[in-house]
């Protein structure tokens, strides 16, 4: 009976952490600085660096369209998308939001990660004008990029850029959630 319970105790000792996180949808799970850094690290190439060959198909028999040319093109840089909550209408960084971006500011100043630059992106979902979505996405990256500034992070490092709008993260759902978030993209 007490081997019974002992197992009961430790099953749900080791499911609570899953059931808690998955019953409270409104609080987002927060990367750890570790999980971070993996994402953002820049890939290892050589001679190539940030760029892919691909070999394009042969062109069918009568067709001078296609070229058989390799064609190169830039390899995404490794990016991590955080789902930062700010006032209503302003750049105000939520009490929720400051352990995620202190994770970051931990993360960009990991060895790792020291010799890097990165690009903070605002991004806004379609609601409201494209003026006033520029401008708020603007603003909203410099307030990041003002905290990590704040959490020991050298600010020639980063480049705050608003993008409005202009790059969906759900482009299904222009008004969705996930549209509005804080982009971190490694520049080297």
């Amino acid at each position: 009976m007490k081997i019974k319970a002992l197992v009961t105790l430790v099953c749900l000792s080791t499911a609570w952490p899953l059931m808690a996180q998955t019953s409270a949808p409104s609080a987002p799970i927060v990367p750890s600085a570790e999980q971070m850094i993996q994402q953002l690290k820049a890939p290892r190439t050589r001679s190539l660096r940030n760029l892919t060959v691909e070999a394009v198909a042969a062109p069918a028999v009568g067709d001078s369209t296609v070229s058989t040319e390799p064609t190169v093109r830039p390899v995404a840089r490794p990016s991590l998308s955080l789902l930062i909550q700010f006032d209503f209408n302003s750049a105000r960084v939520r009490p929720e939001s400051q352990q995620a971006l202190a994770n970051l500011s931990q993360a960009l100043q990991s060895p790792e990660l020291l010799a890097s630059n990165f690009a903070v992106e605002g991004h806004t979902d379609a609601k409201g004008g494209k003026d006033y979505n520029q401008k708020l996405s603007q603003l909203r990256a410099q307030a990041v990029s003002d905290f990590l500034k704040g959490q020991g992070v050298v600010q020639a490092r980063l480049v705050a850029a608003g993008k409005g709008a202009s790059e969906l993260a759900n482009s299904a759902d222009p008004f969705a959630a996930e549209n509005r978030r804080v982009r971190i993209v490694n520049l080297d």
